[in-house]
């Protein structure tokens, strides 16, 4: 019993290291975006700064010459829509492979997960010039759509969907009710932990999403946040204070949105795991 109570404590406290370990980084770069730039590489680190300078910093940031407000607006909008849009068509592709029947289905969605295997970067090419026949480069509806579609949130959300027993849904038929209203009303519901974790995966690949925009954005006011990070770092490259305090702000979102959605992601993994 002593020795069980003894473990369990040499337990936590090496994992409260690797925690902290891990954590180093983010402080560093908060701490960083608080001080003047001749305080920011001081030794021994200097975790709270002696000298503050936090309002000078965040003031040249979001006041400064670049439109740093419009670049987080664009990434707000960007990221919601694409989020939103994604869910919903991964929801109802993941309903549609696991509880409609209908021919080739199977193989169809074999299709579907050997499209995951082909890298990225090699429709790269063919999307850029099929963005230019249709006219969706350079804008947010084309950024959107390559996000909205999405094989891992398909087989994600299928797998879950699988998991829900076929007499709800043969009870729902028998009242009356079509595969669309079983849909919302009946299996979205109980897969809710599900779909939460897979939009809040979303949101942040989305958010931190820098290859897309780089190549199908050239309107600088249309750049995201990540491209303005890359262009106020371009400038202010000596300046860490200023780039810290860029990148503290650019992730904020993200911390606000795991904060959040943290109940549900981990509901999520924990049902995910006892599914195998």
């Amino acid at each position: 019993m002593r020795s069980d109570k003894l473990s369990k404590i040499v337990v936590t406290i090496i994992m409260g290291g690797i925690g902290i370990f891990f954590l180093m980084p983010f402080l560093w770069m908060v701490s960083a975006s608080l001080k003047p730039e001749m305080d920011v590489f001081n030794y021994p680190i200097e975790l709270i700064p002696t000298t503050w300078r936090a309002i000078e910093n965040y003031t040249e940031v979001w006041a400064g010459e670049f439109s740093f407000a419009l670049y987080y607006w664009n990434s707000i909008k960007v990221t919601l829509l694409t989020t939103v849009t994604s869910v919903i068509v991964s929801s109802m592709a993941g309903y549609g492979f696991s509880k409609i029947a209908f021919k080739g289905r199977e193989k169809t969605f074999l299709v579907v997960l050997i499209t995951y295997m082909v890298p990225h970067q090699a429709f790269l090419v063919p999307q850029f010039i099929m963005y230019r026949w249709f006219g969706l480069f350079d804008m947010h509806l084309g950024l959107i759509l390559l996000g909205s579609f999405s094989v891992i949130g398909t087989f994600l959300l299928r797998q879950f969907f699988m998991g829900i027993h076929n007499e709800y849904i043969e009870s729902a038929r028998i009242d009356g009710a079509g595969h669309f209203r079983i849909f919302f009303s009946i299996a979205m519901p109980l897969v809710r932990p599900a779909i939460a974790t897979y939009a809040i995966l979303r949101f942040i690949w989305t958010w931190n999403d820098y290859q897309n925009p780089l190549i199908f954005l050239r309107s600088e006011s249309l750049f995201t946040i990540q491209l303005g990070i890359r262009k106020f770092a371009d400038i202010n490259g000596e300046f860490y204070s200023l780039i810290m305090a860029g990148a503290v702000s650019a992730i904020l979102p993200l911390l606000i949105i795991f904060i959040i959605g943290q109940k549900n992601v981990i509901e999520g993994i924990a049902a995910g795991g006892v599914k195998g």
